[in-house]
């Protein structure tokens, strides 16, 4: 499985991105989606997650609120929609995709594939 994520940029503070990850995949629809981010000098970190059927969705406690978690399972592709973002969210996003257990979601060793990570800036 190979994961493309885009969207990424840079954004002033308050404003708004998109996000995107395509799977190359006919059984993207059997696997839990995750976003996590990785800022200079920190280490990698969980940001949100959706179960395999759409139905649940998960978010660290500095994005709930703010950044919403979906998915398209016709387009085998997953998205991070994030609003009213601050300058402590600049970092690499990746995204990701594993079977695991739903209660591992917040875990990246859960996850099989990684994509390449999106940059995404935001400037105060």
């Amino acid at each position: 499985v190979q994961l493309q994520a885009s969207g990424g940029g840079l954004v002033q503070a308050g404003g708004s991105l998109r996000l995107s990850c395509a799977a190359s995949t006919s059984t993207f629809s059997n696997y839990n989606m995750g976003w996590f981010r990785q800022a200079p000098g920190k280490e990698r970190e969980f940001v949100a997650a959706i179960r395999w059927n759409g139905g649940i969705t998960d978010y660290a406690n500095s994005v709930k609120g703010r950044f919403t978690i979906s998915r398209d399972n016709a387009k085998n592709t997953a998205y991070l929609q994030m609003n009213s973002l601050k300058p402590e969210d600049t970092a690499v996003y990746y995204c990701t995709c594993g079977r695991q257990a739903w209660g591992s979601r917040t875990s990246d060793v859960g996850y099989y594939y990684w994509g390449q990570g999106t940059q995404v800036t935001v400037s105060s």
